[in-house]
């Protein structure tokens, strides 16, 4: 669904937060996005968390470079 300002409310972006969580809460966030992105849903997260980009199968990679940054999608 998109209102006049453009904004697409079927995506979800999330970023960050996830290091403080303990196994079993983590578990149960991706499991919610998981089910959020099965049913339509666009689910965008930004973390470091090796956890969750082991669940996550597509990967947008941003990696600093000394004349910029490059993006690579795996």
């Amino acid at each position: 669904l998109n209102d006049s300002s453009g904004f697409d409310s079927d995506t979800l972006l999330i970023d960050e937060g996830f290091g403080a969580l303990d196994k079993n809460s983590l578990d149960l966030v991706m499991k919610a996005l998981e089910s959020l992105q099965a049913a339509g849903r666009m689910v965008g997260v930004i973390s470091h968390i090796e956890a969750m980009q082991e669940r996550i199968a597509v990967q947008v990679l941003v990696q600093k470079q000394n004349s910029g940054s490059v993006v690579k999608v795996q």
